[in-house]
């Protein structure tokens, strides 16, 4: 069974279906038991299932895939296949020249100062044809026309980044991501009008990332006094997010025929497609669903990946030790970008350690039944860093393992 037998299969919408899905972990323990961890799996029937809720919240519109929430190509390839989906929003050029072989729309989501894959997009008619590279300012085009002359480069297609951050009374300030310099309309057609101007540019796209809205989770456990002031600045920053980038849309239009407004991300689904100034939404955690996902109000998506680390240690009968677990999501440093034990229930990290490089003790009653050889699961905190760490997936299906699925690293490929 391959992975596009499994995404077209009917997805597991029943309360028991989702209730056994939501809890996967004794299942995939049978399911890999000849496995020998580190490794990670893929739930075929989570995935199936979070695919269809992304389509679902988007109302109509495509979702555009976000590659670094993935990073495994032939998931990428599969749900491209799937109806609702439609482009990549990849992370680096390179990837982007890798990915379109085989996808003929990949836009890439950051600036690139990569001289030679700059060099090999502007000398391929089917790489100029089929991606996207993202500016925010004129030095951007500079740098680019630098590289690849005008005069000696094939036609390149671009898409404006547009910053969305929301500036907030205090406390709150200015809440976002720092990207790109381009707030007001104005600024935005400013630099339309500049690549209009030059020779070898095409402009096709405009985007605008609500990072404040789709990153930030509202229902985080007990933290009710945190989750009402994010409640309260996310419905301001929609509204007036949704008046400047439509203002900002229609200043581009102006003097040039957009192919595609991309923005959002998989918390903001909803809101991002009601908005009738965007034509597509960016997503891609929410299909792997690491578990800093778990706590917004708007979705609940399965956990569909995981990975297994092995007992190697009991210095004590109720501590087993792991080898590995220190995959550390990205972000300000916290608590909450350490994995999670997911299974067995009744495990949790000692605080002077926590998750470490080469060994994470667990310690509780549960820790008692376990002995040398035994293994743990963990949840990641993000969904495609997770792919950084093992060179492929497991699939599983039904119990079983079905397929086994590459990943970036997997495939010879460090972007980033």
């Amino acid at each position: 069974m391959t992975l596009r037998d499994v995404l077209s299969s009917t997805a597991a919408g029943s309360t028991d279906a989702r209730r056994r899905l939501s809890e996967p972990w004794s299942a995939w323990n049978i399911a890999t038991a000849a496995e020998e961890p580190p490794f990670g799996a893929l739930d075929g029937a989570a995935l199936r299932a979070n695919a269809a809720d992304l389509v679902r919240r988007a109302g109509g519109k495509p979702i555009r895939l976000a590659s670094k929430s993935l990073r495994v190509r032939s998931v990428i390839e599969a749900l491209l296949d799937m109806p609702g989906f439609a482009g990549v929003l990849a992370f680096t050029l390179p990837e982007a020249l890798w990915l379109a072989r085989s996808c003929p729309d990949v836009v890439v989501g950051y600036p690139t100062t990569d001289r030679r894959a700059i060099t090999e997009l502007a000398r391929s008619e089917q790489a100029a044809a089929s991606v996207t590279l993202m500016v925010d300012s004129a030095e951007h085009l500079d740098f680019i026309d630098a590289v690849a002359p005008s005069a000696t480069r094939l036609p390149l297609r671009i898409c404006l980044d547009m910053d969305a951050s929301w500036h907030g009374p205090v406390p709150f300030g200015r809440l976002g991501v720092w990207r790109s310099p381009l707030h007001t309309p104005a600024q935005v057609r400013t630099l339309a009008e500049e690549v209009q101007r030059r020779p070898g540019f095409t402009l096709v796209g405009l985007m605008a990332y609500e990072a404040q809205i789709a990153g930030v989770a509202d229902r985080v456990p007990d933290r009710l006094p945190m989750n009402a002031a994010v409640s309260w600045f996310q419905r301001r920053s929609r509204a007036e997010l949704a008046e400047r980038r439509g203002e900002a849309v229609a200043q581009v239009r102006a003097i040039a025929d957009l192919e595609f407004v991309n923005g959002g991300g998989t918390g903001s689904v909803e809101s991002t497609a009601a908005d009738p100034a965007v034509t597509e939404i960016a997503a891609g955690s929410g299909l792997f669903a690491g578990h800093s996902f778990d706590a917004y109000s708007a979705f609940s998506p399965l956990p569909a990946s995981g990975f297994a680390l092995a007992v190697v240690r009991k210095p004590r009968a109720d501590c087993a030790t792991v080898l590995g677990g220190g995959w550390v999501a990205s972000g300000p440093p916290g608590i909450d970008r350490l994995p999670i034990v997911a299974y067995p229930a009744g495990l949790r990290m000692v605080p002077r350690e926590m998750a470490g490089e080469v060994q994470t003790p667990l310690v509780g009653e549960a820790a008692r039944r376990l002995s040398v050889g035994d293994r743990v699961w963990f949840r990641h905190a993000k969904s495609g860093e997770l792919s950084e760490r093992v060179n492929e997936f497991v699939l599983i299906e039904d119990d079983r393992i079905v397929d086994r699925l590459p990943t970036y690293r997997g495939e010879g490929k460090a972007f980033l």
